[in-house]
């Protein structure tokens, strides 16, 4: 075993993480990442308790630093598994850092961890490990105590998970190293050999943000969990609100962004909102603001709800209160008007998906960023862009960021407004666009269309906002939006009583809706090629939206191509993807997907908690999909899921054995009445042989006295109650693009003849685009239903090992790396 002292010329890389700063939901799950990437590649990996100030109050106690050796392997068919017995020691017991603190952890903060210490963290909110304030580490000589706590544990690596101001210390930490060192050596705390092995320190960034507020990233972690919180405050709210017909001004956070609060004005129908980076575009601004409130009450809304950002100014840049605007709107309006700052509860609770999602895939990256780092390279900090986990020069993103508040300072919004990204933006344009009753001049086009709304195949989450958005956007061009009801049999019925006219406050409450408002179906076109152009000539449809996902594209390639034979069909048409499958070619993420993700992750943690209790049980949660595994896969990554079968990988009896064989051992490593239990997640379509009954009554039989087997079918309750505010906010971008592209391929019915008139609206490497029907048809697979290169297939791997199942396989057995918490 290797002291912590050793002089190896070799020694494994000693990875450290902690978090810093306020905290943030998925920070647990970054963690994980962290330990169990670090120890699957190689790695010893600590933990820092209290964020900075642990860091700088280092070890205090006289408890040995060494890995207890106290713990045994289970047996496996009757005989010691000696590989077993060596991943035990890797695994660790998972005890001591969940519960807390105990008396080995007082007065220790930099704590040695293994594989089962972070078991159970991926659901969790908060940060476990803490984080806390250091003043001390402002100060040199606290710095220099924290490099000597580092050194003398031999840690030459650290993760830093935090905002702005925790990457900032963590960047001048590793310039000052050298200095630190040296001024080390002299005062004779460290030797010149340790100087010597130590002289590069590296750091790498991960943000833990809820604000959003980090330059050179699309989205930071805690961020899409805090605008869960928001939307379901906002979502009670306003049904007290419309009960009493009352206004609610709630204050969300966002000192130097406002991104929760444009995300939840849009995905929750508010009526106004404040920002830092776009103030009231007049001195006046409580005149705009009671107009625009006064003309949305005048036409029958019993509710408002006037989110404020609390960095929110006006352009002298003096502070916006929402006590204030309360007073405004209760004195010149005379609404029964109430204030809810919510506070700390958006930081609180469970991690969503997406935030699980995002912290474990940059917590994974984070590890090859310090394995891959050398002298020469800067600090790292990891963030998503495009879609794509992202190394950015960490000092670049900080100065980026710091420049937003800069040129709100100077008053320079625009230039503030054009630092964020362009996601940003349109959101921001699509909610304005929602709160407009009457077109204005500047808007309105020159020729007024009869659009077309349709939804077509199965129910998704965020098809009533993506309605909504569109409805509202076409008053406000002047344009008709026509409810298309039941799909296209009720395009086909007789007395067109199923083809309306969308207002305005017909559709306000729509956001916050799932299933479809319109009503849904999987009939299509071809089955009725003669009826439907006589029902589009009819109706007068100039243009046609269509909602849904592969029915939806199936049918408007069905309608192109039977454009010679129908001038009916030679109008303008748009897909906008929403099923829960996100089986759609060429587009990375539908309508519905991420509230199917949630829905799935909310079930599993139920089942986990089931599996918990009954201690050695696994469950076999089959979803939906049909032959696209996109919610197994990301589903099993975003849960913690231990196995993980798709319809693209298939199962087969070797696959199975092997996955059998892992169970097996898995659980033979626990300590006896302590295992938490495990599950699989399998798709539907995964096999017509191994089906969920088949693979549960066998596991059953292989776990013997080691465990037993219980299935789980979610089936359409993935579907989701309330759309996620992720789904819904993206649904009205689409919405207004799908909108836009409409106008400008309608100009004229012979203009829309053209091959480009008729598109899907894509995501591609976090990009939005038309995508004309001859790409995507080039990148579907029609027989199975699905694209042909889908992102998230290389996730799986990342599944075999977070769950262990792929070290176990490949026989990693670091001895001299054991990993129980020292």
């Amino acid at each position: 075993m290797i002291s912590l002292h050793s002089k190896n010329e070799n020694p494994k890389r000693r990875i450290c993480v902690l978090s810093s700063g306020g905290d943030a939901p998925g920070m647990n799950a970054a963690v994980r990442a962290v330990v169990k990437m670090g120890l699957y590649r190689g790695c010893e990996v600590y933990i820092v308790r209290e964020g900075w100030a642990g860091l700088v109050a280092g070890n205090t106690t006289n408890a040995p630093t060494e890995v207890r050796q106290s713990r045994r392997a289970g047996t496996y068919k009757g005989k010691r598994d000696t590989e077993g017995e060596n991943f035990a020691a890797t695994y660790g017991e998972g005890e001591l850092l969940q519960e807390g603190a105990g008396e080995g952890l007082k007065g220790r903060h930099i704590l040695k961890v293994g594989w089962d210490d972070v078991r159970g963290w991926m659901d969790i909110g908060g940060t476990l490990i803490g984080t806390a304030r250091c003043a001390e580490f402002r100060e040199r000589e606290g710095r220099a105590t924290a490099a000597y706590n580092l050194v003398s544990l031999g840690i030459d690596a650290l993760v830093v998970i935090g905002g702005d101001g925790s990457l900032t210390g963590a960047d001048r930490l590793r310039g000052e190293w050298p200095s630190l060192l040296d001024d080390l050596e002299k005062s004779k705390r460290i030797d010149s050999e340790q100087r010597k092995r130590h002289a590069h320190l590296t750091i790498t960034g991960v943000v833990g943000s809820i604000d959003n507020d980090m330059a050179m990233t699309d989205i930071t972690i805690g961020a899409p969990t805090a605008l869960h919180r928001i939307s379901e405050a906002v979502d009670s709210i306003g049904s007290t609100a419309s009960s009493h017909s009352r206004a609610f001004v709630v204050e969300v956070m966002g000192r130097h962004c406002g991104w929760l609060a444009v995300m939840a004005g849009l995905a929750c129908g508010a009526d106004y909102i404040f920002i830092p980076e776009r103030p009231p575009t007049t001195e006046d601004w409580e005149s705009e603001m009671c107009n625009l409130l006064k003309s949305h009450r005048d036409h029958g809304k019993r509710k408002t709800i006037v989110i404020i950002a609390e960095g929110a100014l006006d352009r002298q840049l003096k502070p916006i209160k929402p006590a204030y605007v309360a007073e405004i709107l209760t004195k010149r309006l005379q609404l029964d008007t109430r204030v809810t700052t919510l506070g700390h509860v958006q930081r609180g609770g469970k991690p969503c998906a997406y935030d699980r999602l995002l912290a474990t895939l940059q917590g994974v990256e984070a590890v090859e960023s310090v394995l891959d780092s050398t002298p020469s390279t800067p600090s790292y900090m990891i963030g998503l862009k495009e879609n794509k986990v992202s190394r950015t020069s960490l000092m670049e993103a900080v100065k980026a960021t710091a420049s937003v508040g800069d040129a709100i300072e100077k008053k320079d919004f625009k230039t503030a407004l054009g630092l964020r990204d362009p996601e940003f933006q349109e959101n921001l344009e699509a909610f304005d666009y929602s709160t407009i009753i009457e077109p204005k001049k500047d808007m309105s086009r020159s020729q007024n269309l009869r659009i077309g709304i349709i939804h077509v195949g199965a129910p998704a989450g965020g098809m009533n906002a993506a309605t909504r958005e569109a409805a509202r956007f076409c008053l406000a061009r002047g344009h008709t939006p026509l409810a298309i009801y039941n799909g296209f049999e009720g395009l086909w019925a007789e007395g067109g009583n199923s083809v309306q006219p969308l207002s305005w406050l017909q559709v306000d409450n729509w956001s916050s809706r799932g299933g479809s408002e319109l009503g849904t179906n999987r009939s299509l076109p071809a089955d009725d090629f003669e009826k439907t152009s006589e029902a589009l000539q009819t109706h007068n449809i100039d243009a046609l939206l269509l909602i849904g996902g592969y029915e939806a594209y199936t049918a408007i390639s069905s309608l192109k191509k039977a454009r010679t034979h129908y001038a009916a069909f030679q109008i303008a048409m748009a897909v906008i993807p929403a099923t829960l499958s996100n089986n759609v070619p060429l587009t990375e993420f539908s309508v519905g997907s991420d509230t199917a993700l949630n829905a799935l992750v909310d079930a599993c943690d139920a089942i986990k908690q089931s599996a918990a209790a009954s201690r050695n049980r696994v469950f076999v949660i089959e979803t939906q999909g049909g032959k696209c595994g996109y919610l197994a896969t990301v589903g099993a990554l975003a849960t913690g899921a231990n196995i993980v079968y798709t319809p693209e990988i298939g199962m087969d009896l070797e696959l199975v054995q092997k996955d059998v064989e892992f169970l097996k051992r898995r659980f033979a490593l626990d300590i006896k009445g302590k295992s938490d239990g495990r599950f699989i997640i399998r798709n539907e379509k995964s096999s017509q042989v191994y089906t969920t009954e088949f693979l549960t009554n066998m596991l059953k039989e292989e776990g013997k006295d080691l465990f037993d087997s219980r299935a789980a079918n979610l089936g359409h309750t993935l579907q989701g109650g309330t759309p996620s505010p992720i789904d819904r906010a993206r649904a009205c971008r689409l919405a207004i693009r799908c909108i836009k592209f409409l106008e400008e391929h309608s100009t004229s019915r012979q203009a829309g003849a053209k091959d480009d008139s008729a598109a899907v609206i894509v995501i591609e490497n976090g990009q939005v685009r038309l995508a004309p029907i001859a790409d995507v048809a080039k990148n579907a697979d029609d027989k199975n239903r699905r694209g042909l290169h889908p992102w998230w297939l290389d996730l799986r791997h990342l599944v075999e090992i977070l769950s262990g199942r792929r070290t176990l396989a490949e026989g990693r057995h670091h001895e001299d790396t054991i990993g129980a918490t020292s």
